[in-house]
């Protein structure tokens, strides 16, 4: 077992959601939930391919969804955007609070959030909310002054902090004053390479710039072959120090290029977690090696060693590229899911923004994304009766921000919380432990709009429905689009957006009603090529029961 825990005092838009509250943690299109069966993904899959259709294409069910309504919403969260970047560097702030008018930026910036920004501009071009001129201008501006951003010079990854009005690497820490040490995130980096792969192919005169950032960039920094002792491939660190900080590391240099670097104490060993974008881009661009996607664990064990997971997860091995692999599933409702680290929408379903995995592997992720989704509905309805749902780490409504998930199909054993109240539920785990709190009584609880975005690749209607109560009834919207997160019972909001959440509203809103424009952009040449066989075969345990 790897142990997760991220020595850097200062964690990144993306990396905090795996790592929050200073816990340990392990890493880590739309049709509705009704019809989310195995066979249904399978069919839609061979009957898309009999057709000679376009390995993107999936129907979606949008009757009933206003599309102003939808144009509106992407509108505004376009201009919180907007707002938020520097118009000198072209580098958004991670937050703003709620004015877009006179807007106070954060001060720093991470990888994930440039990354975020720049899809999100390709959207605004796509939804025809800027012009392709302001696109091309927007982006260039980005990207000139990435090219001459300070970077580790033997791997081509940045760090995971800069000022957005300057470009500079931030060493003290602006809300406190605090050092911080110079770090590189494998899984930041991944979503700033992904941003990169879709700009290079929507704005083809934009090419060489991208492709001049991407060319440098080599994830193999990150891949320690020897991870898994007994198993043909190896795993991704969290991230590495080129100077030594003052936390606990491990010495050496993956790729033997350059001075050796200072590498966090925890790899990713859990697929289904945001991490998989970063071994999706270093597979496709020929940096890893395939076998390193089955290195990574479905779900853990089902013994007793591994009892303080949530629940015991039930299952069979398959063999893939020589790797034992336990196709293991949690049970919630009639349903078997693979499970997130924290059972939020985030972790699960944001790499699918950009890869088409619900298409390109029917068996695996094409049954367990709109199970994900229709679980965490059946969750905020009709167990805990919050009246709303969608539940993915974002703001705190009473200030801050912290992990929101649903626990019973988080694989931590505390799990993210729904509520304010941070309420835990404990099924216990057969044979080993026995269940403490299998029905606990939900409190306040916590719905983030861009988990709900998320899920209208699956469930397009309920989805928007759901969306359309949280403006009406909670009045958690103002002019920049949705606030980050809302407290259903207090009512209370967390005024603020953040540039991640709102590149992933408007990466959903792109998908679904934008002809597929992140994924389209990102598939094209040796992503297809190469995640889309390595994919195709695997079957989860995952499913309906009975």
């Amino acid at each position: 077992m790897n142990q997760h825990v991220e020595p850097n005092p200062r964690i990144s838009s993306a990396t905090r959601r795996q790592l929050l509250a200073g816990a340990a943690a392990f890493a880590v299109s739309g049709i509705a939930a009704a019809t989310a069966t195995p066979g249904y993904a399978a069919q839609l899959a061979a009957s898309t391919a009999s057709r000679g259709a376009s390995p993107l294409s999936r129907p979606r069910n949008n009757e009933g969804i206003d599309r102003k309504i939808i144009n509106r919403w992407a509108h505004d969260t376009w201009q919180s955007l907007v707002a938020m970047t520097d118009p000198a560097t072209g580098l958004p702030a991670d937050y703003i609070g709620e004015s877009i008018t006179a807007p106070k930026r954060s001060g720093f910036t991470s990888p994930t959030n440039i990354g975020g920004y720049m899809w999100s501009t390709v959207v605004a071009r796509e939804l025809n909310i800027i012009s392709a001129d302001e696109c091309r201008d927007r982006l260039t501006r980005t990207l000139t002054t990435l090219v001459g951003l300070k970077h580790h010079e033997p791997s081509g990854m940045l760090y995971n902090w800069y000022d957005e009005a300057t470009g500079g690497v931030i060493t003290i820490w602006p809300e406190n004053g605090n050092p911080v040490a110079p770090f590189m995130s494998s899984v930041d980096n991944g979503w700033f390479a992904a941003a990169l792969m879709v700009v290079r192919n929507a704005e083809p005169k934009l090419a060489g710039l991208a492709n001049t950032i991407l060319g440098r960039m080599d994830f193999g920094i990150f891949y320690n072959k020897d991870a898994r002792p007994g198993v043909a491939a190896g795993l991704l660190r969290g991230g590495f120090y080129d100077v030594k900080p003052s936390v606990e590391t491990v010495q050496g240099n993956y790729l033997g290029k350059g001075p050796d670097v200072f590498y966090t104490m925890n790899h990713y060993d859990v697929t289904n977690s945001e991490p998989r974008i970063a071994s999706y881009i270093g597979i496709a661009l020929g940096q890893l090696p395939p076998a390193h996607y089955f290195a990574t664990m479905r779900v853990f064990p089902d013994t007793c060693d591994w009892s303080w997971q949530e629940q015991k997860p039930v299952g069979e091995h398959r063999t893939y590229m020589g790797i034992d692999v336990f196709e293991g599933a949690y049970t919630y409702r009639g349903m078997r899911i693979v499970p997130s680290w924290g059972g939020d929408m985030f972790e699960s379903l944001m790499p699918d923004l950009f890869v088409p995995e619900s298409t390109w592997a029917p068996k695996a992720w094409g049954v367990n994304h709109p199970l994900t989704v229709r679980a965490q509905r059946e969750f905020g309805l009709d167990d805990a009766r919050y009246g709303y749902w969608g539940f993915s780490p974002a703001s705190h409504p009473n200030g801050g921000y912290s992990e929101w998930g649903m626990d019973i199909l988080g694989m931590s054993s505390d799990g993210y919380p729904s509520d304010v109240e941070r309420t835990s539920v404990d099924v216990g785990f057969e044979g080993c432990r026995p269940a403490t709190n299998p029905t606990p009584a939900w409190g306040d609880g916590v719905v983030t709009p861009h988990a709900a975005f998320l899920a209208m690749e699956y469930e397009p209607r309920e989805a928007y429905d759901n969306l359309v109560k949280i403006e009406r009834d909670l009045a958690a919207y103002g002019a920049g689009g949705f606030f980050d997160a809302v407290a259903v019972k207090s009512g209370t909001i967390a005024r603020r957006y953040l540039s991640l959440d709102q590149a992933m509203v408007l990466g959903a809103i792109g998908n679904v009603f934008g002809n597929n424009v992140i994924r389209r952009n990102f598939v094209q040449g040796e992503v297809e090529a190469v995640i889309r066989p390595l994919i195709a075969e695997e079957e989860f345990g995952a499913g309906l029961i009975g």
